[in-house]
């Protein structure tokens, strides 16, 4: 079993419970956080982390909705699966869409740093002397 830590920026602009949902499923993502893994009850790492009991029980709600865990009244809450790369890539991406609108970015600004990132990184990968 794993240990989970975690992390929390008081000062971001993402609410803590979705701090802690995206830590546990960057966790899960990368091994880190095996099936089976038992979490801390909500209770502890609330106490743990200074944090208020319902915003572990919502991250809690949310990671249980999304599968990537199950709760129990026996066994506690513990990591149902990994979660897959698209799934992975579309948190890196619903995360990036709210930085950028937040940030005054209309969406297809925001659509062309996406383009202009990837067009970067075509670039760099290919072999010199062939265009993709």
């Amino acid at each position: 079993m794993s240990e989970l830590r975690v992390v929390v920026d008081a000062a971001s602009a993402v609410p803590v419970y979705e701090q802690l949902r995206r830590q546990v499923t960057t966790l899960t993502t990368t091994g880190a956080l095996a099936a089976g893994d038992r979490l801390p009850a909500a209770r502890t790492l609330a106490a743990d982390l200074g944090l208020a009991l319902g915003t572990v029980q919502r991250a809690y709600r949310e990671l249980e909705a999304e599968g990537t865990v199950v709760s129990r009244r026996r066994t506690g809450t513990v990591v149902a699966r990994a979660v897959g790369v698209e799934e992975d890539v579309r948190w890196a991406a619903e995360g990036f869409v709210e930085r950028a609108l937040s940030s005054g970015l209309t969406p297809e600004q925001a659509l062309d740093v996406v383009r202009g990132a990837i067009a970067a990184r075509v670039r760099a990968s290919s072999p010199p002397g062939r265009a993709r």
